[in-house]
């Protein structure tokens, strides 16, 4: 534990700069949009010059951009980020409500990608080279090339247009019906995960492959342990510690693969909302999505971080 809590110090002394940057930066490209807030706040009005500049001043958008992101950072640090333009609500507000959702179908897409991809992986690497061991390959490589926009159009016309067995979009609450959220969310995290399951089976197939070559596997089935015992206690756990590191990486790919999701499944999450915001000319909710999914892949890797301890004690003894 004490291995533990002194990697996560670092980690997060090195994440208080990193995070910095990514507000800076995403800061920095909101300044010079076309999309301004004076713009989204008089959409559909006829503002005179006097009241465009009175709403700049009274907003401080005519202060030097250092100010502003000063103050902005301290605005993120007490939880305000900022209000939106057109429906004057707090941005915060908006990112609470929709992202549940995200999370929800984020995380039900990494548990369907790491089942499919650690049973797969393991498969091909046991059965190497013969018939098993080729189908999947053959099959993860077409996973590999297939975008989720393509395979969630495919599943919607075969699975829920055709033969009706999922809903073709909406959601709905698990609090109304648990069978109900189950179904709304199963085509979206499927589309979702089979690539990076594609991917990460190919990882976690090369990984168990190099274990079973290495001596202690035949030395310790040799001496009598079953081969499952020894595959499933030493060579999958020191096999995961790869894949681990893709699978921190690819769910940045999730939650920004999940704008396109949800917009094809009418999912209100958080890439509704940011294409809603961006039509709408909205920068302030497209600045407060932006920050809190780059925080999101920012805290996930860091979870990553603290299960590489959790598998492989020799990092938990080098820490």
């Amino acid at each position: 534990m004490a291995a533990i809590a002194r990697m996560l110090v670092r980690r997060v002394l090195i994440l208080i700069p990193l995070l910095l940057g990514v507000v800076l930066f995403v800061f920095i490209i909101m300044r010079f949009s076309d999309n301004k807030p004076e713009y989204a706040y008089f959409q559909g009005a006829n503002p005179t010059a006097e009241q465009i500049h009175q709403f700049q001043v009274e907003n401080g958008l005519l202060d030097p951009l250092p100010v502003r992101y000063v103050r902005f950072v301290g605005q993120l640090l007490h939880g305000d980020m900022g209000t939106s333009a057109l429906t004057k609500a707090p941005v915060r507000s908006s990112v609470a409500t929709a992202l549940p959702l995200t999370l929800q179908l984020t995380l039900f897409g990494v548990v369907i990608a790491i089942v499919l991809a650690v049973l797969f992986g393991v498969v091909a690497a046991i059965f190497r080279d013969r018939w098993p061991d080729q189908v999947i390959r053959l099959v993860s490589l077409v996973g590999v090339a297939s975008p989720a926009f393509w395979l969630a159009l495919l599943m919607t016309q075969y699975l829920a247009v055709d033969r009706g067995w999922f809903p073709t979009g909406g959601y709905i609450n698990p609090a109304d019906s648990v069978s109900g959220w189950l179904r709304s969310l199963t085509l979206p995290a499927f589309a979702l995960s089979l690539p990076i399951a594609a991917y990460l089976t190919r990882i976690i197939r090369t990984s168990m492959v190099e274990e079973l070559d290495k001596d202690y596997v035949r030395t310790a089935i040799g001496s009598g342990l079953p081969p499952v015992v020894v595959v499933g206690r030493n060579v999958l756990r020191n096999a995961l510690i790869n894949p681990l590191t893709v699978l921190g990486l690819r769910v940045g790919y999730l939650l920004g693969g999940a704008v396109v999701i949800e917009t094809i499944f009418a999912l209100p999450g958080m890439g509704q909302l940011m294409i809603t915001a961006v039509r709408n000319g909205d920068p302030a909710v497209v600045q407060g999505v932006v920050i809190t999914i780059a925080v999101g892949f920012v805290v996930v890797n860091l979870l990553i971080d603290v299960l590489y301890l959790l598998v492989n004690p020799r990092l938990r003894s080098a820490a």
